[in-house]
C-alpha cells in the first residue's frame, strides 16, 4: 500500500480536480481504489499485517483516512476511499500514524506488507447514483450482507452511449417492478485499465444471492433477459468476480 502516499503533479491536479468536482455535481461520488494483487502463498501474512495496520489506525484514532476493504476470490484486495477531488490523493494520509507509531515501527508494517505482492495499482471509480438501484438508500455496506458479486461491463468510446441507455433501461425495469435485487453501478475513471461499468451486488452468502437472483428473474419476467442480452451484445468484454467485504480490515475515524 505504499502507493497510497504517491505524489501527483500540480498540473495534473489542476486538470483532474475540476473534472471530478463537475462529475460529483452530476449525481456521482468518486472513490480512490488501491488494489493489492496478493500472492496466494502470502494471503495469510498479508491479512495479518493489514489487521495490524487497522488496529494501529484505531489505536491512534487517525483522522486522515477512511476506507472499506473487499477481497476477491483471485486474491485481489481493494481498499476503497471516498474523495472529493484528486487533491485528496496527494495528501500524506499516513503522516500522523507514522509520527505516533514511530518511523521504524511504521516502516516495518509496510515492509512486511510489500513482501506479500508484486503488483499494486491505484485508480479512480465513480459511483453513479442514477444508474444504481437501491430505492431504500444507497450504501456500500448493507448490514449483514458481506458477500459480493462484481460484474464488469467493458465498453469502448464508440459504444458508451448505447451501453448507458441499456443500463438505464435495466434500472427502470427494476424500479417499475419493485425489484428487491439491489445493486450499485460504478463507472471507470482515471487510472483504470480501459473503460467499464462495474455493478456490485450484495447478499448474506452464495445461497442468499442465488435466491435473490431466482426471485428477481421470476418478478421481471421475459423483459429482463431481453434487456440483459441486448446489453451483453454491445459489450467489448464481460467479467464477473466473487468477493466479500472485510469489515475486520476497514477503518473509519471516530468523530
Amino acid at each position: 500500500m505504499r502507493t497510497l502516499m504517491t505524489r501527483v503533479t500540480s498540473l495534473f491536479l489542476l486538470l483532474v480536480t475540476g473534472a471530478i468536482g463537475l462529475a460529483q455535481e452530476s449525481n456521482t461520488q468518486a472513490y480512490w481504489v488501491h488494489e493489492d494483487v496478493v500472492k496466494p502463498s502470502k494471503v495469510a501474512d498479508y491479512e495479518s499485517v493489514c489487521k495490524e495496520l487497522t488496529d494501529n489506525l484505531k489505536k491512534h484514532d487517525i483522522q486522515e483516512i477512511s476506507t472499506i476493504v473487499t477481497n476477491t476470490q483471485d486474491d485481489r484486495y481493494l481498499w476503497v476511499s471516498p474523495i472529493t477531488s484528486m487533491a485528496d490523493i496527494d495528501k500524506p494520509v499516513f503522516a500522523s500514524l507514522r509520527e505516533k507509531m514511530g518511523p521504524q515501527t511504521f516502516e516495518n508494517i509496510f515492509n512486511r506488507m510489500d513482501e506479500c505482492y508484486d503488483i499494486e495499482q491505484d485508480y479512480i471509480i465513480h459511483l453513479d447514483k442514477a444508474l444504481s438501484y437501491m430505492p431504500e438508500g444507497i450504501t456500500q455496506t448493507p448490514e449483514g450482507e458481506n458477500y459480493r458479486k462484481f460484474f464488469y461491463f467493458h465498453i469502448t468510446p464508440s459504444n458508451r452511449s448505447v451501453v448507458k441507455k441499456n443500463m438505464e433501461a435495466i434500472t427502470n425495469l427494476f424500479a417499475s417492478k419493485g425489484s428487491k435485487f439491489y445493486y450499485r453501478v460504478y463507472k471507470s475513471g482515471f487510472g483504470t485499465r480501459g473503460e467499464f461499468y462495474m455493478v456490485a451486488a450484495a447478499a448474506k452468502n452464495s445461497t442468499d444471492y442465488s435466491a435473490k437472483v431466482t426471485a428477481n428473474n421470476e418478478l421481471l419476467g421475459d423483459e429482463w433477459p431481453k434487456l440483459y442480452n441486448e446489453l451483453r451484445s454491445n459489450l467489448l468484454k464481460f467479467e464477473v468476480f466473487t468477493g466479500r467485504m472485510r469489515p475486520d480490515m476497514a477503518y473509519s475515524p471516530s468523530k
